[in-house]
């Protein structure tokens, strides 16, 4: 379903991701006392009355000169560009300022819907206060509390009053995949190739991304795509900023919602002990893997270079056997254009199902190559496999006793259904139980 967008912006501190998160009743967005914490645009989707609609929240808009503040605020102008409503957010507490006014002034640019809240108005006393932001063009200003609660419900009201009501309903199924990995590996430049434009800021400063990031984007041939840029994991004993830590937490969250993951590895800096972290992380969450090794301009090559980085991958990564290895470079666009279609035959991997009467052949031909363990006098003996569950293939095994299953013996049967099927990029789970 293609969905209106609202977007909320504002100068730095008003609470805007504090209004963001109450809006989608959760605390997707990184909250904290202090201005500048929110750097991208921050998707997700909000419901009210039965009318759904993208939400994006936005860094705080300055014109300060730095480097940093110019980035955030063209994250905020591409919002303002993609929105079909725009909530400006104030604070009474801070009055009207000239910032205000001058991000007004920018507003008025786009003639597109605009709604103006004034936030922390959490007494009835701050809510008289509001009426010196009438001088800002935009109608009667809706008072509300992020923090509370109060005056969301108006505010939602005048949102979905406000909305385009001919937006095309019909969309297939995206493929979400998001790009994980230490700091500084290069992730959002990654992401700003695939998806053609400047969607997440980069730097060279280590943890320039806090929040996890959606995007949809579309390919050539019709496929559609959400990738999520998240902030660079660190291993848990380096966590030690508040902030960081709940970009971690999303990070994690970003795993969680993934079809695929891909793990992105710095070719000029070698592989590191926080990969595997990371690695782990996805593994144990049974997402399809991709290993994304970028830089690769950087380093000096000969024809044995990439067959010897593989090499070391498998023997670093040997739970990962299954992840497909890609070499890329985000500076030159090298081999960028082969991570769709990767997510996409790895989403395909994901999704296959085997007939039981398949897999027992293959189960039959297994016993053939294998004998079945023994432990303590005892023989397993497996009578029946069955798939009950896709992303990931989940198999259940009925055998004798489940205590016999040998993890050694598991991992010949996920081989044996490696061998026989393409479940490359996919784990696979193998449940022994007991039959009945």
């Amino acid at each position: 379903m293609v969905l209106p967008v609202v977007a909320i912006v504002g100068q730095p501190n008003v609470g805007k991701s504090t209004l963001f998160n109450r809006i989608i009743n959760q605390r997707l967005a990184i909250v904290e006392d202090k201005p500048g914490v929110t750097r991208d645009r921050n998707y997700a989707q909000a419901e009210w009355l039965g009318h759904k609609f993208d939400l994006i929240d936005t860094g705080g808009i300055t014109w300060s000169g730095s480097n940093i503040e110019d980035e955030i605020r063209a994250q905020a102008e591409i919002a303002i560009e993609e929105a079909d409503v725009i909530v400006i957010l104030t604070s009474v507490t801070n009055h009207l300022t000239s910032l205000d006014e001058r991000i007004a002034q920018m507003l008025y640019q786009t003639k597109k819907p605009v709604i103006l809240a004034v936030n922390k108005a959490d007494n009835p006393e701050q809510r008289m206060d509001i009426y010196d932001f009438y001088s800002l063009g935009f109608g009667e200003p809706i008072p509300v509390s992020s923090i509370h609660g109060t005056g969301i419900g108006d505010l939602l009201d005048r949102i979905v009053a406000s909305l385009p009501q001919d937006l095309d309903q019909n969309e297939n199924k995206q493929i979400s995949f998001s790009v994980i990995g230490r700091p500084n590996v290069g992730k959002s430049s990654i992401v700003n190739q695939l998806v053609g434009e400047k969607r997440v800021i980069v730097n060279n400063e280590e943890g320039t991304t806090r929040d996890a990031v959606d995007t949809p984007f579309e390919t050539a041939d019709g496929t559609k795509f959400r990738i999520v840029d998240t902030a660079g994991i660190r291993k848990r004993g380096k966590v030690y900023e508040k902030t960081e830590k709940y970009s971690v937490m999303r990070a994690m969250g970003a795993i969680e919602h993934s079809d695929i993951v891909c793990l992105v590895l710095d070719a000029d800096t070698g592989i590191r002990e926080q990969d595997k972290h990371v690695a782990g992380y996805a593994h144990e969450a049974g997402r399809g893997i991709i290993i994304v090794v970028n830089k690769w301009d950087l380093p000096k090559k000969n024809s044995n270079s990439a067959k010897e980085f593989e090499q070391t991958i498998r023997t670093e990564f040997q739970y990962l056997d299954y992840a497909p290895i890609l070499f890329v470079s985000a500076k030159t666009g090298q081999n960028l254009a082969k991570i769709p279609e990767m997510v996409k035959q790895v989403y395909r991997n994901q999704q296959q199902r085997i007939k039981s009467s398949v897999l027992n052949d293959l189960l039959l031909e297994a016993s053939k190559l294998v004998p079945t363990p023994m432990i303590k006098g005892k023989r397993l003996r497996v009578y029946y496999m069955t798939q009950v569950a896709t992303n990931p293939p989940t198999f259940v095994v009925f055998v004798n006793d489940p205590e016999l299953m040998h993890f050694s013996y598991e991992r010949f049967l996920t081989n044996q259904l490696r061998a026989n099927f393409d479940f490359s990029g996919t784990p696979i789970k193998i449940i022994p139980r007991k039959r009945k």
